[in-house]
């Protein structure tokens, strides 16, 4: 049976909002805790050089398998329900990795955490689904702000345990995190209903008729594609860049310049609100038009240390003011496919991630920085183009 506005009101609580944030960036933060020991695995299972970066790399295809197979269920399960067994088999995965006796289990078992951490991607379509609509672009500012400050803190987070604590405790500090947010959540996330009878096969398969039916989310993922592969362009080359003169920096520099990104999070609340006030056309827009800008500071501005944070700082406002304000016109397409909308929605701006490094990869090797910069705001103009048509 499905609550009407005023009972979703008064199930989102402000305390509500900050728990449903807090364990969505907990649970996307598993999928990058791994980044940042790849060297103690390397030294601890006396691999070859490169060869524990299969980790991460399972982890992602985990993330990708998640989004599309599980995160639809939320239209056809229970939410709560839901959103529990996830957790519940998150943490059983992230034991398995901790007590891993060889790397082929770790191997498996990051499999796994992978792809039960998408439980954020349940996460979100319900807080929409909660929320009033004329607020609904803030809640959502806030759920995805805590999603990206789980991600920047991931790695700080990692490196710090595993340097001290060894690589195991990483995991087992990620699975009492879970467990405590799951039993939260069990005490305080009221039950939502399903919204459609779909069998699971037809749940899938109405993923590409959703796409077929809806101009906008046809616009709002080719905009979101673009920007995103414009960002992961540029973190993906950001550390080869770092290494050589003027900055000659290592890893942890990079780590530091990621932290910047927290005034990006901080910021999704705002464009959220922004985009309630005065619709999400305008916040895609200025959220484009600022990743121009800010590949624009990055190019002209080489061999600085101070643009290269300011660049960081609006370019992270860009990403997440676009995010928010495209997936808050997303939601408003179906209210009985939320989780479906955000499948499609997150599926292809993950993509876009991956076509980003490939690409924003390829010009680095061939151009150097201005390489990756003119492919940045290349692929930000034709998002500002696009979202400019919508």
């Amino acid at each position: 049976m499905q609550t009407n506005s005023h009972a979703r009101s008064e199930h989102l609580s402000a305390a509500l909002v900050r728990l449903l944030a807090i364990g969505a960036g907990a649970a996307v933060a598993n999928s990058y805790y791994n980044q940042a020991f790849l060297g103690h695995l390397t030294a601890d299972f006396g691999l070859a050089a490169g060869a524990a970066a299969i980790i991460p790399v399972l982890t992602q295809t985990g993330n990708a398998a998640g989004v599309l197979f599980l995160a639809p269920l939320g239209d056809r399960l229970e939410r709560k329900s839901l959103i529990l067994m996830t957790i519940a088999a998150l943490v059983v995965a992230l034991i398995g990795a901790a007590l891993s006796p060889g790397f082929i289990w770790l191997a498996i078992a990051s499999l796994a955490v992978g792809l039960f951490a998408t439980v954020a991607q349940q996460i979100v379509p319900l807080a929409v689904h909660l929320a009033l609509p004329e607020e609904r672009g803030r809640i959502l500012g806030k759920v995805t702000g805590g999603i990206l400050i789980g991600i920047l803190l991931a790695r700080t987070a990692s490196g710090t345990i595993s340097d001290y604590m060894g690589w195991p405790f990483v995991f087992w500090f990620a699975a009492s995190l879970m467990t405590l947010i799951g039993l939260a959540l069990a005490l305080w996330l009221p039950r939502v209903q399903p919204t459609t009878d779909l069998s699971y096969p037809r749940l899938i398969g109405s993923l590409w008729t959703l796409v077929r039916t809806h101009r906008v989310l046809r616009r709002a993922v080719a905009v979101q594609f673009l920007i995103f592969a414009a960002f992961i362009g540029f973190w993906s080359n950001l550390a080869l860049l770092l290494i050589e003169p003027p900055y000659q920096l290592g890893g942890t520099a990079v780590g530091l310049l990621a932290l910047v990104g927290v005034a990006g999070a901080l910021a999704a609340p705002i464009a959220g609100g922004f985009a309630d006030r005065r619709g999400p056309a305008m916040v895609v827009s200025i959220g484009a038009g600022l990743m121009v800008i800010a590949f624009a500071i990055f190019g002209f501005w080489q061999g600085s240390l101070v643009g290269l944070v300011i660049g960081i700082l609006v370019m992270d406002l860009a990403v997440q003011s676009s995010q928010v304000a495209n997936q808050a016109r997303v939601y408003t397409l179906d209210p009985t496919a939320r989780s479906r909308l955000n499948t499609v929605f997150m599926a292809t701006m993950l993509f876009g991630g991956a076509v980003g490094a490939g690409a924003g990869g390829a010009a680095y090797a061939a151009w150097g920085w201005t390489g990756t910069c003119a492919f940045g705001a290349i692929s930000a103009s034709l998002a500002l183009l696009l979202s400019r048509k919508s």
